[in-house]
């Protein structure tokens, strides 16, 4: 198998990584949802030393994501584990962060719900999860390209589309967290950021 690559994951690691500096100062376990390439497990964890990252995804993902991991000198990345967010319970008990990238709008929603169902679970109270990726604000596009994407993606599948941060950001409210920062991000891209409330 070929190491896989993904430009967008090299475009956008240091504006993200930057952001998450900040947003997981306190915290010691991160979970990636949604590894993908690797690309961003081994620059995150290269960026964040004092963090475990523990990727995740779909089985067919895991070979590339070994690719990656066998490339990195570090010792703070675990091994990836088998992740769908529909599963019931999850591979992992209690995380301080939780971070995805790109994958709220590949998924249909019924899997964006079961994401934050999920992420309810495991978030530990007073934890952080960082979503990056595009959204829409009132049901409107922030820019002709993400209006473009969003066509794309709905030819490529009916189910999935960008998602309105209202909609996602009621989701994380009703799993226990609410909104800390809403960063612009390059490209027409945002990260949210949520912490769940002390219990």
């Amino acid at each position: 198998m070929t190491k896989p690559f993904s430009q967008p994951c090299e475009n956008n690691k240091l504006p993200i990584a930057n952001v998450l500096k900040k947003a997981f100062s306190q915290s010691q376990l991160a979970l990636e949802i949604g590894s993908g390439t690797g690309q961003h497990a081994v620059f995150f964890a290269e960026q964040l030393p004092h963090l475990e990252w523990q990727p995740t995804d779909q089985q067919i993902y895991l070979e590339g994501i070994h690719q990656w991991l066998a490339d990195y000198s570090g010792e703070n990345i675990l091994s990836p584990l088998e992740l769908d967010v529909s599963q019931d319970k999850w591979p992992i008990k209690r995380v301080d962060a939780v971070f995805s990238a790109n994958t709220l709008h590949i998924m249909s929603w019924s899997m964006v719900e079961d994401f934050f169902h999920g992420v309810r679970k495991v978030l530990r109270s007073g934890g952080v999860c960082c979503i990056y990726g595009p959204f829409n604000y009132e049901g409107e596009y922030t820019s002709p390209s993400n209006a473009q994407f969003d066509q794309w993606l709905k030819r490529r599948d009916p189910a999935s589309g960008i998602r309105n941060f209202e909609d996602v950001d009621r989701l994380a409210r009703e799993a226990g967290m609410f909104l800390v920062e809403d960063y612009i991000m390059p490209a027409n891209n945002r990260l949210l950021q949520w912490q769940m409330l002390d219990m």
